[in-house]
């Protein structure tokens, strides 16, 4: 007996059954495809810890170069020599605090009676000096940016790695530009024993950003509103390690 396709039934039966099988095959797809997907995310936060800290494929003086994705894992257990969750006043080591997701321990710090976790990996860089690595994250022009700072027991950058989801290209989005991230390096976020945070400053009389004591680097033309967002992730995110860096010294 021959299907009559022109009825309207069988139009809406035959799309049914369509989305059913094409779901079930994107479903199977995702699930298959989430170990990839985790692997990946753990790679990429990897090779962002270990650009922080001077640790690259970095050849031209504009080159941003990660180490290779299967080079990563390995690099990172040599160059990390441990890992630290920093909670209530109290560090325990923690050999997956890489993985902690920060933006989730903000919400969950919204409630009062909750602890955020601070995520802090110790490193040693090539010339042999220890840094502190700590993931910052806060809010662009149009939406989320974050990174990772390396710094000395004295809270002076060593290196930075930054990145963004959606801001302007050639403008705000030049946060993970060579030239913009170099110029955090010797930064220093303490005066003295107080927390003064870093500016993104227009016109701050230093282009060349030689001067490392002023708590400014010179801001991105045409992106005030993520050069401050940025500003403010600084100063919020770093601030809360105090505690931390107070015990170093």
């Amino acid at each position: 007996m021959a299907i009559n396709t022109d009825k309207n039934s069988y139009t809406v039966i035959f799309s049914i059954v369509m989305v059913v099988v094409v779901g079930a095959i994107l479903a199977g797809l995702a699930s298959g495809l989430k170990p990839m997907v985790k692997a990946n995310e753990r790679f990429e936060k990897q090779q962002n810890i270990l650009y922080a800290m001077g640790i690259n494929n970095n050849e031209g003086a504009n080159d941003v170069e990660f180490i290779p994705t299967e080079e990563v894992e390995a690099e990172f257990k040599k160059y990390i020599k441990q890992q630290y969750v920093f909670q209530g006043g109290e560090l325990k080591e923690n050999d997956e605090a890489y993985l902690i997701d920060i933006k989730k321990e903000e919400t969950k710090a919204k409630n009062d009676d909750y602890e955020r976790r601070l995520p802090i990996f110790v490193g040693e860089m090539e010339d042999g000096q220890e840094v502190h690595i700590v993931p910052v994250r806060g809010k662009g022009l149009w939406d989320a940016i974050w990174g990772f700072v390396a710094l000395d027991k004295s809270m002076t950058i060593q290196g930075v790695y930054f990145d963004h989801k959606g801001e302007t290209p050639g403008l705000g989005a030049e946060i993970k530009q060579r030239y913009f991230m170099d110029d955090f390096t010797g930064e220093e976020f303490l005066d003295g024993e107080v927390f003064k945070g870093i500016s993104v400053a227009k016109g701050n009389n230093d282009p060349k950003n030689l001067i490392k004591d002023d708590q400014e680097v010179d801001a991105l033309a045409g992106a005030t509103i993520t050069g401050d967002g940025l500003a403010v992730m600084l100063s919020k995110d770093i601030k809360m390690y105090m505690p931390y860096f107070k015990t170093l010294n």
